[in-house]
């Protein structure tokens, strides 16, 4: 096995066009490289082929290619069979091309002489790209003119042929304004074909829910099904809904790159989109709704989207409202109503009375590098969200209050619902006597009336207005009792229902805002407080012996506090006051970034308590894989500690630990890093469950929007997690991109929503498996994948001082660090570090190398772990461990996803601009990539990256000739604007337009 792979394995300079290769075992074909040419005659034969393959009028089509990525075979062996292959295949895309369209056969899109399939059930997706490619292109005629339409034509054209020279040649030296058109055009197409697979996932799963057949895959139908069918008793459920706890947490993290200006644009848009899966709209609809997406695309053209200047944190707490209040809000009750669905189907019990769903946010309470935060941005976040709910509630009420028509003589009504009725009247005599006396006949019409006026006073902080969510969850519950009771069952009850579910998940705070800080700054803050000036170069032993001692003594620091110490104080102050005043659950925990031993937690608590807060809870965070290690050691002796036990038991035994996924990836690579976090997690369960006295452990997964930071299928990310460490309760963060493009439209959020909820309740309540021998052997070959992952990820980023410089150079991270995207700096400051990458942040570091193509954060040094692993314990081990466990088989499908978003032919271009250090570095970045690509492909035992999910695989193969444009482009303006300096001119607008239309394009920033 290890030398039929390493046949396979193409380096740089070897590398040749790979459609002169044979069938192989790769994803795609990614055109020239830069170092090998293909010949002018074979290019016009390949792009005349493509056109007779897609028929009269193809060019103007989007097309897509079906690429075949391929590690390199013999050089001479196989060259007649591989000429034979591709003469069938070219014979094969002609006869398949005549079916286009007809009867239920796929339809077919076709590049290169390699084609993309689309089954019958993804044909209306291709057909909404065309319709909304045709409405960008005419929008581009209309507002630019035919001229550099046909240049953008001829732009398109050259990136789905493939021919690279040629593309490069019509964006070589263009003017800088005409190149930030040129990317605005590609980057307008991607966000209506990003909207457009969106509302295909709407619609796939409106399908599910027309069909009396199965449901779908990661519904919260499918989830009962699968207890059920496993005979997992009615007792064990009803327990699971009374644990059960899904939180998404929305943070700021600087890595979504559109305004939000444009995102409101988005959602008209795809509401309008949504609203064309009416089968029974008329002509007239169908062209009226066409005419406004139309309209929509203009005004997001004439749009300038780059903010002029770096947003605020308030701005980003506008930013994240929108999701909450504009989806969230409204998808709550019909998720709750799904749920209990699904529970009734296949089991005889009650829904809690509890919400499931709750909604935490970082904006306003993330001080961890940013100086923008503190005490006020935490107060006056709180303040808003509030104001904004409560006004929903508001509206909520009246329009309850205008739908409840009920005569109290017709129908009847609870006395108790008159003496709420009574004692309103006296508190709000304004507000009755805005009631016309027709209406007083109308109970629930007058009452809830009254209800808004009580609310308008809440908002108002006025002493007659609610003082907690209790108080109208009770008015809102004698409605309800009424009704049931005075057979208003079907007059009424569903609306006033959904009201008190919104009231249950969302308080009168919103979301939870999470207060995170660096412990560093905790240390700092105590070395002042304590007159010590070596506090932090302290043995981490005498600094826990000595805050012990503090939690005893005197409730006020024995120093005086200068600037940094008050900003801290004030937090604490802060938090105490907030729940005070907006609620217990408005303030969720205190994070404690790279926590590193028992000392960072007792430090929290001294702080804490010298700023009068008793009740609070402490969440470490682990990022390093070196903290990840420690984790367990740390949390046991926390619980072994006197002092934190007696604060543990005040807290009810509950215990937040939060992982990091993207520092760890970072510091390690991803195999090293996703075992870490694995190891932990195990770890971390045992010690809790060893605990005297039990503690109840929750783990908060620090998540980013790419695999390289934690992203991924969701889904697979819980099922895959140690034993016990789930138990149903899964709290996440959602950042940047993620959060527009799993929340972005009520239909994706309730699937987001639901595939998390139901891979927890799965994880939490099916069988365990018997023991299987095989699990120790396993872990050992891991072990192995893991550190020989991380030493060859280490030695090629970290040991080498001059790969900063290639980074620099050969990705546009100097872009990204002047981009207005997020209200914190891109590096850490003061953190002590040896080096420029240490510093830099997880976000700008994997933003960067997307953005290049190279994705090197997701998969350099599992190639060389993997062939050390083949070699010890051959293929077929590792295809069963693939196969078998779950973990493994999750981490080798992230590492595919992102080997199949990566492109080494852009890459290399990217390279050119480094110089001699691209000569020296890109040749084994190349081979490493070759090498992961077979061996994930060899465990997989497949043939092309993401065959097991064809989906992506041809999003991915339709996205690539529209990225290359402006990957090409972006290249040539990082060169002409470094050799001027770096100005803040026109070259530097279309650089960061570039960033911006490359993210669309890949749907992946940081």
């Amino acid at each position: 096995m290890r030398s039929v792979v390493r046949q396979r394995v193409v380096h740089q300079r070897q590398a040749r066009p790979l459609d002169r290769q044979g069938p192989g075992v790769v994803l795609c074909r990614q055109g020239s490289d830069g170092r090998g040419r293909e010949t002018g005659r074979r290019r016009r034969r390949r792009h005349r082929q493509a056109a007779r393959c897609l028929g009269p009028g193809a060019q103007r089509r989007p097309v897509a290619r079906r690429v075949r990525l391929q590690a390199r075979a013999t050089h001479h062996a196989g060259r007649t069979k591989r000429r034979r292959h591709h003469g069938r295949q070219r014979r094969a895309s002609v006869a398949r091309s005549r079916g286009l369209g007809r009867g239920r056969r796929a339809a077919v899109h076709t590049c290169r002489g390699f084609l993309t399939e689309f089954a019958p059930k993804d044909i209306p997706l291709k057909d909404d790209v065309r319709t909304l490619g045709a409405l960008v292109g005419d929008v581009l005629r209309e507002q630019c003119g035919d001229q550099f339409f046909q240049r953008v034509e001829r732009a398109r054209l050259a990136g789905i042929a493939g021919a690279d020279d040629d593309l490069q040649g019509l964006v070589k030296g263009l003017p800088a304004r005409e190149a930030e058109m040129l990317v605005r055009a590609f980057s307008t197409y991607f966000e209506v074909v990003n909207l457009a697979e969106r509302i295909h996932r709407i619609r796939r799963r409106r399908d599910y829910l027309q069909s009396a057949t199965e449901p779908q895959e990661g519904s919260l139908a499918a989830a009962f099904s699968q207890l059920s069918n496993a005979n997992v008793p009615g007792s064990q459920i009803a327990a699971l809904l009374q644990r059960l706890h899904v939180e998404p947490v929305f943070t700021a993290h600087p890595t979504e790159a559109t305004r939000r200006t444009l995102l409101e644009k988005e959602q008209v848009i795809g509401r309008l989109l949504v609203e064309r899966l009416d089968p029974g709209r008329t002509p007239d609809e169908e062209r009226a709704a066409l005419a406004r997406i139309r309209e929509e695309i203009t005004t997001t053209w004439q749009t300038d989207p780059q903010p002029s200047a770096r947003p605020s944190v308030m701005d980003e707490l506008e930013n994240v409202l929108f999701y909450l209040t504009d989806v969230v809000y409204r998808i709550v009750p019909p998720f709750s109503e799904e749920l209990e669905q699904a529970v009734r189907r296949h089991y005889p019990i009650e829904m809690p009375a509890r919400p499931v769903l709750r909604f935490g946010s970082w904006v306003g309470g993330d001080m961890d590098g940013n100086p923008n935060v503190g005490a006020d941005t935490l107060r006056e976040a709180l303040t808003r969200q509030r104001e904004l709910v409560l006004g929903r509630y508001h509206g909520e009420a009246l329009a309850l209050s205008r739908r409840l028509s009920q005569s109290g003589a017709r129908t009847g009504v609870s006395d108790v619902v008159r003496d709420r009725i009574a004692g309103y009247s006296a508190r709000f005599p304004k507000a009755l006597t805005t009631i016309p006396s027709r209406y007083h006949d109308m109970p629930y019409r007058v009452l809830f009336r009254l209800i808004a006026a009580r609310l308008a006073a809440t908002r108002a902080e006025a002493p007659e207005g609610y003082a907690s969510r209790s108080e109208l969850e009770q008015d809102l519950g004698v409605v309800i009792a009424s009704l049931r009771e005075h057979r208003g069952q079907h007059a009424g009850l569903f609306g006033v229902e959904r009201f008190l579910r919104r009231v249950e998940t969302f308080g009168f705070h919103l979301a939870t805002i999470d207060v995170r800080q660096h412990a560093r700054v905790h240390r700092s803050v105590l070395a002042t407080l304590l007159q010590d000036s070596e506090w932090s170069s302290r043995n981490p032993a005498d600094r826990a012996a000595r805050l012990r001692d503090l939690l005893q003594g005197a409730a006020q620091p024995p120093g005086t506090p200068d600037a940094d110490a008050t900003h801290t104080l004030d937090v604490f102050k802060a938090i105490a006051e907030c729940r005070a005043r907006f609620g217990p659950d408005a303030v969720g925990p205190y994070i404690i970034s790279m926590a590193e031993g028992v000392d960072d937690v007792l430090a929290v608590l001294v702080l804490a308590r010298w700023s009068g807060l008793s009740e609070l809870d402490v969440a470490p965070l682990f990022e390093t894989v070196a903290d990840l290690t420690r984790a367990a050691a740390v949390m046991r002796a926390l619980f072994d500690d006197p002092h934190y036990r007696t604060h543990l038991a005040a807290r009810g035994m509950r215990q937040m630990v939060m992982i990091g996924y993207s520092d760890s990836n970072k510091d390690a690579g991803i195999g090293s890093a996703r075992w870490g976090l694995q190891r932990a997690q195990a770890a971390l369960v045992e010690t809790a469950e060893r605990t005297g006295g039990g503690v109840d452990l929750t783990f908060f997964h620090g998540r980013g929007g790419t695999v390289s930071r934690g992203g991924g299928r969701i889904a697979h990310t819980i099922l895959s997690a140690p034993s016990g460490s789930v138990r149903g309760r899964f709290r996440v963060t959602e950042q940047g991109e993620a959060i527009n493009a799993k929340y972005g439209l009520r239909g994706i959020a309730m699937r987001t929503l639901e595939q998390t909820t139901s891979a927890v309740m799965l994880a939490s309540a099916l069988p365990s498996p018997p023991p299987d021998t095989r699990q120790a052997r396993w872990v050992e070959i891991v072990e192995e994948i893991a550190q020989g992952s991380r030493q060859a990820y280490r030695r090629l980023i970290y040991d080498d001082p001059e790969f900063v410089q290639y980074f620099h150079l050969a990705t546009p991270i100097d872009v990204i660090q002047r981009m207005e995207i997020g209200s914190r700096p891109t590096s850490r400051h003061g953190d002590n570090q040896p080096g420029e990458i240490e510093r830099l942040r997880a976000i700008p570091w994997v933003f960067a190398w997307t953005q290049s193509r190279h994705l090197l954060p997701g998969w350099f040094g599992m190639g060389s772990a993997l062939e050390r692993a083949v070699d010890r314990h051959g293929a077929a081990q590792l295809s069963e461990m693939a196969h078998d466990w779950p973990f493994f088989r999750a981490l080798i499908e992230d590492i595919e996803m992102v080997l199949g978003t990566a492109h080494m032919s852009i890459a290399a271009r990217y390279a050119c601009l480094a110089g001699e250090l691209g000569d020296r570095y890109f040749p084994a970045i190349r081979a490493e990539f070759d090498r992961t690509v077979a061996h994930v492909l060899a465990v997989k035992q497949e043939h092309a990256l993401l065959d097991s999910d064809p989906a992506l695989q041809r999003s991915i193969l339709l996205r690539n000739p529209y990225v290359a444009p402006m990957s090409l482009l972006q290249i040539d303006l990082l060169e002409r604007w470094r050799a001027a300096g770096r100005p803040d001119d026109e070259l530097f607008r279309a650089l960061l337009a570039s960033v911006r239309g490359i993210a669309q394009g890949l749907q992946s920033t940081g």
